[in-house]
């Protein structure tokens, strides 16, 4: 394996690890993923583990686990031995599940135990949020911008108020299981306190009747399982021992979006001398201020003596002006940020250029190729001008893959609008669910909507042109789909279709008589379907739906998705014993609307933009990390979504009718942590939570400047609008510091 494959100098060092810690800083395009992967592979080949043991690997998404998987059994076949033995990869999420299923009592929980899925936890606390501000109307007046109670008013018609209480709670929440805080613990030391702390009341109230409604379900969420599978660790040294013989290696991807809860069970999995490596670039870390994550977290560690600090610091992805691009943004941070607290947001490595004879060899250099436009845009303006500039770009390079990169999804489906007006094909997927799976959904979901009403010839029809979807197409047999579907309708006993008694059967020798052969063949086999589908509804939900896609779906990832939906759904039923067919079919009508996000149910973390030369990926900024395309638009680089500190800026996280410009998650966690900490010379001072969020979020949004910059192979532009007619938004001021810079270079 070693003499067909060409390793880079730091993939060199790196794979000379045999065990101990390691910390790796890799640049975006370094090939961090492979090398981990490689990296595996040569501990199982080396025997450096037993028969019984694994080497653990822990990612952050459910594609990266695929990714690994797939990697790791491919080199170890290629040295001719057995793939999939010698190894684990997990998220977070699924290490934890493992570890309490090893012990659930030690966790508080049944065999039996059920995680409850993301949305339905929103919406628990949206009905407690909602009965809480019912019960304290005059809670958030000492924080309102005005006290005029027909205002107040206002602020609760256009849900901002309950909207708001969801918001902090759930950031309170999410903290409090972070530090793992029960409720109990919360209010025994709210009594003991001196002074006032009423966010964190508010929080502590809210956050007891959500765990009440857990339990009642018999449900932890996802928060509460990484919450006790440290427990349980904490709680059973044996346990402990074993799972550290079990995994003697811990390999960490992604590791700047580790967070407190997350270094805690790897830490004690791995033990003071055990062999930890972690991988990541704190320059991409990207969700710090609306999770519990922090880059501060893999900066500690790779300062530690006992720590092996490397780096991958060369990237075949982009060209070479994108490359100094980049790194002169880093440059730039670090040395001349006119605020000190932002300086810290971006450090080395630099990204280098792949040496001569590297199997990805960086795309030629044009520095051309960027355009970094300062012109002044209405927001309606600067949609036309990038969809301009694509459909262009297309008409010369119709080969290449192109993506315009948004703020936030709003902003994104604006340009899909335009592009769709234009007639240029575009790739939505990244903005929310994909396509496909709103389409395989909604396809499940017309089945149930006929059998919970069953005497509609409509729905019927409906459940027949699903049936046949991926025949309507089809020039030769589209018509006639489309004339049964009109004969079904027009039914008017569908029971003598389905059916029939004696002498009542609608398909009889007469109606075969009538009808062209080809129409009564297609009612006789969808009859046959139907009637299996009837024989099943007296199936669990979970049963029922995988004998509809047994129908429906030949497609393998259609088949996976088809298994996702019926554990959700039996997930539900757990949840909720008396639904039936009509809320059932309202979840998956609202998962093929794009209005629910189940994890596990995007296939953007497995999105591979190579396959849609020619279409325009549309995507967030954030959705974008991980990926790259030929051409990149980076786009609204104003300084409302890119602050910088400066005087003129606006913060999208501060609520317009809140006084002060409080940021009011940030509050909650602030007084929390007084709660916590107790320091008498030190309590809770208003407004000093909001400042350091102002903070966070320019840091956070350099990084975010970074990533899209470095998603681009060969050419990039950027540009900036001027928001809203009320905004008066400026150009980001990393932008116009880029701008100069690139002027300077001429």
């Amino acid at each position: 394996m070693k003499e067909t494959i060409r390793l880079r100098p730091g993939q060199q060092e790196i794979l000379k690890y045999h065990g101990g810690k390691m910390g790796i800083s890799a640049v975006p395009g370094s090939g961090k993923t492979w090398t981990l992967s490689y990296l595996a592979a040569n501990l199982i080949q080396s025997g450096a583990i037993q028969p019984d043991q694994e080497i653990l690997i822990v990612t952050l998404v459910n594609a990266a686990v695929d990714n690994f998987s797939s990697r790791i059994s491919s080199q170890l076949q290629a040295v001719n031995q057995l793939p999939g033995v010698g190894y684990r990869v997990r998220t977070l999420h699924g290490l934890a599940n493992d570890i309490v299923h090893e012990r659930p009592d030690l966790a508080g929980l049944s065999t039996d135990y059920q995680i409850l899925d993301e949305k339905e936890a929103e919406r628990i606390k949206e009905t407690i949020a909602s009965a809480w501000l019912n019960a304290h109307h005059d809670f958030f007046e000492p924080y309102l911008n005005c006290q005029d109670y027909q205002l107040r008013k206002v602020y609760e018609e256009k849900n901002n108020l309950p909207g708001l209480v969801v918001s902090i709670s759930s950031a309170f929440i999410r903290m409090a299981k972070d530090w793992e805080l029960t409720p109990d613990t919360l209010r025994e030391r709210l009594s003991s306190l001196p002074i006032a702390l009423p966010l964190v009341q508010m929080g502590t109230e809210i956050y007891s009747e959500y765990q009440n409604a857990l339990v009642y379900r018999g449900s932890v969420d996802f928060d509460d399982l990484i919450r006790l599978a440290l427990r349980c660790l904490k709680s059973d040294p044996a346990l402990v021992r074993l799972l550290r013989e079990r995994w003697p290696y811990i390999l960490e991807d992604e590791a700047q979006d580790s967070s407190h809860l997350q270094q805690e069970i790897l830490s004690t999995l791995a033990g003071e001398s055990g062999n930890w490596v972690r991988v990541g670039d704190t320059n991409q870390a990207i969700y710090e201020t609306f999770t519990t994550a922090s880059p501060h977290y893999l900066l500690e560690f790779l300062q530690q003596s006992d720590v092996d600090s490397r780096a991958l610091p060369e990237s075949g992805r982009s060209s070479l002006s994108i490359i100094n691009l980049a790194n002169w943004l880093i440059e730039w941070t670090q040395n001349s940020h006119p605020h000190s607290f932002a300086r810290t947001a971006l450090t080395p490595p630099l990204i280098q250029p792949t040496p001569c004879g590297d199997p990805q060899p960086n795309p030629e250099d044009c520095p051309a190729c960027i355009q970094l436009v300062d012109r002044e845009m209405t927001p309606e303006q600067e949609i036309a001008f990038v969809v301009d500039a694509v459909e262009a770009f297309l008409a010369d390079h119709p080969d290449k893959t192109v993506a315009i990169l948004s703020p936030r999804n709003v902003r994104g489906f604006k340009f899909v609008d335009a592009l769709k007006n234009r007639k240029i094909p575009y790739i939505d997927g990244l903005l929310q669910s994909t396509s496909a799976t709103r389409l395989s959904t909604g396809a499940i979901a017309n089945i149930l909507n006929y059998l919970r009403n069953p005497e509609s010839g409509r729905n019927l029809a409906a459940a027949y042109r699903v049936w046949r979807r991926n025949e309507r197409e089809d020039e030769s047999t589209a018509p006639v789909i489309k004339k049964v579907a009109g004969i079904i309708q027009k039914c008017e006993r569908l029971e003598d279709y389905l059916w029939p008694s004696p002498g009542k059967d609608w398909l009889d020798e007469d109606a075969q008589l009538k009808l062209d052969e080809r129409y009564f063949d297609e009612l006789l086999s969808f009859k046959t379907v139907v009637q299996r589908w009837h024989n099943a509804i007296f199936l669990p939900i979970d049963q029922l739906i995988l004998t509809i896609a047994q129908d429906l779906f030949l497609d393998s990832a259609e088949l996976a998705l088809a298994h996702k939906l019926s554990s959700l759904l039996r997930q539900l039923s757990n949840a909720h014993p008396d639904w039936r067919l009509p809320e059932f079919t309202l979840e998956l009508a609202n998962i093929a609307k794009n209005e629910r996000r189940y994890l596990g149910f995007s296939q953007e973390d497995a999105f591979d933009p190579d396959r849609y030369p020619g279409q325009v990926v549309v995507a967030t900024m954030h959705k974008a990390k991980g990926l790259e395309w030929d051409y990149v638009f980076l786009t609204s680089l104003n300084n409302y979504n890119y602050p910088s500190g400066q005087e003129y800026d606006q913060f999208q996280s501060e609520k317009w009718f809140i006084r002060d410009h409080l940021n009011l998650e940030s509050e909650i966690i602030a007084q929390l942590r007084t709660l916590i900490e107790k320091h008498p010379y030190d309590w809770y001072q208003p407004g000093k939570a909001s400042a350091e969020a102002r903070e966070e979020l320019v840091r956070e949004r350099l990084r975010l400047l970074y990533v899209g910059i470095t998603r681009a192979r060969s050419w990039l532009t950027a540009t900036w609008n001027t928001g809203r007619p009320s905004s008066k938004n400026v150009p980001a001021l990393p932008f116009l510091e880029l701008i100069n810079h690139l002027e300077r270079s001429k």
